[in-house]
């Protein structure tokens, strides 16, 4: 079972907004390079491989990226 907390991990104190640089960090997670990209090509090239340890180890790695 998850507890979720909703805090950070470090005291955060912002000045003053960025927005190019929120443009370059929300690419990483949503975009052709990021992680929800780099997770969905792992996911469906495992169904290409016959060999089925090949496939596992695509799945693992595809799920680890989602979780971070």
């Amino acid at each position: 079972m998850w507890s979720y907390e909703k805090r950070t991990q470090y005291p955060i104190n912002i000045k003053q907004n960025d927005p190019k640089a929120a443009m370059i960090i929300i690419s990483q997670y949503g975009g052709p390079d990021g992680e929800i990209g780099a997770s969905m090509r792992y996911l469906s090239q495992k169904f290409s491989f016959k060999n089925p340890r090949v496939a596992g180890l695509l799945n693992d790695i595809g799920t680890e990226e989602l979780a971070h």
